[in-house]
């Protein structure tokens, strides 16, 4: 797998597909920089936090379905919280043994798939429903999409850091 390019600037796109295509850019870059890695890799800790790589995967896949769709859209998920021991929303990251890289990557990018309709099916101004996700007043569209995007793009930084310790892809 090539180094996903960046999305550089072309033309006077709308702020909501410069959302989507950043997201898509992170959420390549992370799956270039896993793949680069063995199974024993994925699954070691390299930081006193003591998340591994593919914890990492299993946090952004539920990350962007409890924002985008639990948040924004007000439908149920299954597990939002699920990336997390015992389901509790503060617990550390788990991914079971039996769970491999494949496995997550299919519902990373259907999850990007779905984060593209929600935000092509909204105006960045448009407010989340009330519910589970939200105990104040709701967040908007247009925060949501600044919250993920920094979040990918921090554990993104993390993981580079991560993937170099451990003699993975280096770059962007």
């Amino acid at each position: 797998m090539r180094q996903p390019p960046f999305p550089e600037p072309r033309g006077n796109k709308p702020p909501a597909e410069l959302f989507a295509d950043y997201l898509d850019f992170y959420r390549a870059t992370i799956e270039w920089k896993l793949r680069s890695l063995d199974e024993a890799a994925l699954r070691t800790s390299r930081l006193p936090s003591g998340w591994t790589p593919i914890e990492l995967l299993g946090h952004l896949v539920a990350m962007e379905r409890r924002w985008f769709v639990w948040g924004f859209a007000g439908e149920q998920v299954a597990e939002p919280w699920g990336d997390n021991r015992g389901g509790e929303k503060h617990a550390p990251w788990q991914v079971p043994e039996s769970v491999t890289l494949d496995d997550l990557l299919g519902p990373l990018h259907a999850g990007g798939r779905r984060t593209r309709e929600i935000i092509a099916s909204a105006s960045l101004d448009d407010l989340a429903p009330p519910g589970p996700r939200f105990s104040g007043e709701p967040a908007s569209l247009g925060w949501i999409c600044f919250h993920v995007l920094q979040e990918y793009a921090r554990h993104a930084g993390h993981l580079d850091i991560v993937v170099e310790l451990a003699g993975g892809e280096l770059g962007e």
